[in-house]
């Protein structure tokens, strides 16, 4: 019977249930990346590059040290990554406005084309589950992923301010 205090059923705290949702996971991250790691290898690209182009389209003008903090790696990393997408022509870095010292950074029209293609089949497979899953698995999921996440990084996702 589920705790109706804490949503929680005991029957999905079990090792088994536990290592199978890690394997759901990992299968569905994997299926998920495929056809967005397919094109990425006809550019030269990583998985790197994808989340770059990905956060820099969803948040023009975020500065380096924005998405430093979102991507949680090293200068080093993003600077290698970074300096392959602009010269290649998918982003634009500029100086900031009021801090000169700052980068922003947004995606050229070329940037915007391979974000559109990599972001849209990966939206087909997510609207294609959240049909087949229902509302209430949808926000069940929604709870689970926000559960997973590390506390700073869930805020934000509060309903209202999604990006």
């Amino acid at each position: 019977m589920t705790d109706k205090k804490t949503g929680a059923n005991p029957l999905f705290l079990r090792e088994e249930e536990l290592r199978q949702a890690i394997e759901l996971l990992f299968f569905a991250y994997r299926d998920f990346t495929s056809e967005a790691d397919a094109m990425l290898a006809h550019q030269g690209f990583g998985r790197a590059h994808h989340r770059v182009i990905y956060f820099v389209g969803r948040h023009p003008m975020i500065s380096v040290s924005d998405l430093l903090l979102i991507l949680k790696i090293t200068k080093q990393s993003l600077s290698r990554v970074l300096s392959q997408l602009v010269r290649d022509g998918y982003i634009v870095q500029q100086q900031g406005t009021e801090d000169r010292r700052q980068r922003l950074l947004r995606l050229t029209d070329k940037g915007v084309a391979i974000e559109r293609d990599l972001t849209e089949a990966q939206r087909q497979r997510i609207a294609r589950a959240y049909r087949e899953a229902g509302a209430d698995a949808v926000a069940g999921f929604r709870a689970v992923l926000l559960g997973i996440m590390e506390p700073p990084d869930r805020s934000r996702f509060d309903r209202g301010r999604e990006t």
